[in-house]
């Protein structure tokens, strides 16, 4: 049997961890790891058109599987590209093993070609940051990274050098049982004592939740019915939290609809249940306010706290929920779930009304065609900006869906590369790209990696011809909109061109016939919707400090065109509020 080089050894640790695929794009350096996945059938090299596109599928990827995935660049210009889709995926706690390759071993420090220092780039996003020098070390290194990425849930960057990649690997080298999972973190008995104390003693109780509410639903709605408590959400937790949710008042934050801000300010005790909510001026100053989160540098940063809970959601929740008294007066939840139905009430007319004839296209009208026509379990990829408002308010979660975007980061151009992640987890899987036509175009060539692999990916486009988010910034701040403006091509001629399914949508009536044929066609496909960029109003409870760090300046202006279907989920549950 021939003897392995450190590249093999490299791949099959990999391997052994659970890695499935690499993204990246070849080069130099990196060659001699890409020549050992070519060889090794139980890994695929994933070849992108843009090392960014890379790093956002595995994030992706980790994302919707929960296992560790990796990419991978070259030296220099190649690993550098990774960086802003590495931030994204750090900061959604996706685990990903990132592969930096290296310059020569013997011309670092010496101001060689293509010359950076991937241990210094990388380190703001990443768990571990390190560079392999010698083959020796290379085994432990590389497991004490993955290790990293699952256990501390982010970004592990392990930098190469090529000539070390092309080295014959040492004998006898050990292997560790690798972590392929994350444990439960149960908080102590004595912080479980002090919620319930101030559970107990509080009149009303208000929950807030984020994405660490993910796989608690049950015990979430168990409390909540225990303590007649509202429940809100922030854009993350929604897919978790929202559906078959009685006690659903809606969404805080600029993006937010219903009494989710109500809910929050007129409780006697707010908890925070897996958020990192970063918008601390929506969140109350003159109430009790508990966090509950599996991450202790997370605890308190937002909120001055009067108790910090260190314990993932659900197992906080199965040790709580026995222990509280349970509560008969309903009062405060019942009032909370009426506001939200009349805030929706408000609003849903909005983009139903004589949408046949309107021309641009409303965007939300758009938005609420595609969620009636999406698989029950599709994943919904979602470009930074406008998106990220249809995305919040028109999809409809119900425990098999999926919505994926850079929701903490807030990078343009990600609803692309993440669905070219999310896909190849199931090519049977509904994925949908809702792209800006922004985003779109600043990664628009691996638009061609959908067609070299088939993979039937369908982006839905809401071209507007502008930087939206941005034009509703420079508003705020009084400021002209300037440079904001697209001019754009036909989008369905161009994927046509590649080798898609395109297709342009210019008025309503033809909208739903093109999803339907874009989701019925066996590749990838592309619907271009020209929509109006001025369906525009101001929403309520707002100031000048809620908008500070949102987007940069942010805006007062949100879209308040409709909620979809949350209108009639709010409905449902006012026919449960018991009647004098």
């Amino acid at each position: 049997m021939a003897k392995q080089n450190v590249s093999e050894q490299f791949v099959d640790i990999l391997v052994r961890a659970g890695v499935k695929r690499l993204y990246g794009v070849v080069g130099d350096s990196l060659n001699p790891v890409v020549d050992a996945v070519r060889r090794n059938p139980a890994v695929e090299w994933v070849q992108v058109r843009h090392e960014e596109t890379a790093a956002f599928a595995a994030g992706a990827e980790a994302q919707i599987t929960g296992t560790l995935a990796a990419c991978a660049g070259s030296c220099g210009p190649g690993n550098l590209h990774l960086i802003n889709g590495l931030y994204d995926a750090h900061r959604s706690m996706a685990p990903v093993l990132a592969l930096a390759s290296h310059i020569p071993s013997s011309e670092i420090g010496l101001g060689y070609f293509q010359a950076t220092h991937p241990e210094l780039l990388f380190q703001e996003c990443s768990h571990y940051n390190e560079m392999i020098s010698n083959p020796q070390q290379m085994p432990r290194l590389l497991q004490t990274a993955i290790q990293h990425a699952i256990g501390r849930g982010g970004v592990s960057v392990v930098s190469m050098p090529g000539d070390i990649a092309s080295q014959p690997a040492p004998e006898k080298s050990i292997e560790h049982a690798l972590v392929t999972s994350r444990p439960s973190v149960k908080p102590g008995d004595e912080e479980i004592e002090k919620l319930c104390g101030m559970i107990d003693k509080a009149r009303r109780v208000t929950l807030f939740c984020g994405s660490g509410t993910a796989g608690a639903h049950a015990e979430v709605m168990e409390f909540a019915e225990r303590v007649k408590s509202p429940v809100g959400h922030a854009l993350r937790g929604k897919e978790w939290i929202q559906y078959d949710n009685p006690y659903d008042v809606g969404m805080s934050g600029l993006l937010g609809y219903g009494a989710a801000y109500e809910a929050t300010h007129e409780c006697d005790l707010l908890i925070l249940l897996g958020t990192d909510f970063p918008y601390n001026a929506f969140l109350p100053d003159d109430v009790k306010i508990v966090q509950v989160d599996v991450r202790p540098e997370h605890l308190g940063r937002r909120s001055k706290l009067d108790l910090a809970v260190w314990g993932d959601v659900r197992e906080t929740l199965r040790s709580l929920t026995p222990r509280v008294k349970v509560k008969t007066d309903r009062k405060f939840l019942d009032r909370m779930l009426k506001k939200h139905a009349d805030a929706l009430e408000g609003v849903v007319k909005a983009y139903t009304r004589k949408v046949e004839k309107h021309v641009p296209i409303h965007p939300e009208y758009v938005a609420s065609v595609l969620d009636e026509l999406a698989d029950d379990d599709a994943v919904f990829t979602v470009d930074t900006g406008m998106c990220n408002v249809w995305a919040a308010r028109y999809l409809t979660p119900n425990g098999k869906r999926r919505v994926i975007g850079s929701f903490s980061h807030g990078s343009m151009a990600n609803a692309l590369p993440q669905a070219i992640g999310a896909q190849f987890t199931d090519r049977n899987r509904q994925v949908v790209s809702m792209s800006g036509d922004g985003g779109f175009t600043m990664l628009m060539g691996d638009f061609l990696t959908l067609v070299q692999y088939n993979l039937p990916v369908k982006i839905v486009l809401f071209n507007n011809s502008s930087l939206g988010m941005v034009e509703l910034e420079m508003l705020v701040a009084g400021l002209p909109s300037f440079g904001t403006t697209n001019k754009n091509p036909d989008f369905a001629e161009i994927a046509r061109a590649a080798g898609a399914y395109g297709v342009r949508v210019e008025k309503p009536r033809q909208l739903e016939g093109a999803l339907k044929a874009a989701f019925r066609h066996k590749g990838p496909a592309l619907v271009d919707v020209v929509t109006d960029p001025n369906a525009l109003s101001i929403p309520p409870k707002i100031s000048a400090d809620m908008v500070t760090g949102f987007a940069l300046s942010a805006s007062k202006i949100v879209l308040d065109g409709g909620v979809g279907r949350m209108l009639q989920m709010a409905r449902s549950n006012l026919r449960n509020v018991p009647r004098p």
